[in-house]
């Protein structure tokens, strides 16, 4: 018996399956949770080593140019995985499709802004702002 035979020809009809999207998705959620491990583990380094540290100490040590890029880094990567975490949960679980699209817009706007806000914080720490 061959894969074409165990298809239902109402399914080939009505255009249904996959659009073959699914995969870039995927792949960008395992490269933003990799990137988050690496960068996850540099940002607890950095927090520890400044546990004690007085502010303008602080101040300096986020200032230096390698440590304000991986926090920018840092910081849109988190929001982009969250994003697409979120969006596979209220893909899964919102049936109603005007709430759907609703939630998905919500989270893509509430992930770039907060992506702005904590990029804008780190520049004006960085560049004396």
């Amino acid at each position: 018996m061959s894969a074409n035979e165990l298809r239902d020809p109402l399914k080939a009809a009505r255009g249904l399956g996959s659009a073959q999207s699914g995969v870039g998705h995927w792949w960008s959620q395992r490269i933003t949770a990799a990137a988050l491990v690496l960068l996850g583990i540099w940002f607890v380094i950095l927090v520890l080593g400044l546990l004690h540290a007085d502010y303008a100490t602080a101040h300096y040590t986020l200032g230096r140019p390698w440590n304000a890029v991986l926090l920018i880094a840092f910081a849109i990567t988190a929001f982009w995985h969250a994003a697409l975490g979120l969006q596979v949960v209220i893909e899964d679980y919102v049936h109603t499709r005007w709430r759907e699209i609703s939630l998905l817009v919500l989270v893509k706007f509430l992930a770039v802004l907060g992506a702005l806000v904590s990029v804008l914080a780190v520049l004006r720490i960085a560049l004396g702002v």
